[in-house]
């Protein structure tokens, strides 16, 4: 608890509060190891928001997408004006 105190800024209480939230919500798992409590990553909580994430990774992307053919086209519009205009 120290090392993540010190790292987060944070008292002991208050790193205990969030460990404990984090644990209700099922974000990380805890064991006793003599006096001690280590905490560790449950990944499998964070299946949800990944899962919901995706959405706008895939919304961005299209988005990206559409905006890279719209700037393709404009390129393409103005190297055939400037080669029309050079033919006048």
């Amino acid at each position: 608890m120290t090392e993540l105190t010190r790292e987060l800024g944070l008292t002991q209480p208050g790193a205990s509060k969030h460990l404990r939230v984090l644990r209700e919500v099922g974000l990380v798992r805890d064991r006793k190891q003599g006096k001690q409590r280590v905490y560790g990553l449950d990944a499998r909580g964070l299946r949800p928001v990944h899962e919901w994430a995706g959405g706008f990774e895939q919304f961005w992307n299209e988005s990206f997408d559409r905006l890279d053919a719209y700037v393709q086209d404009l390129k393409q519009a103005r190297s055939t004006r400037a080669h029309d205009n050079r033919e006048e």
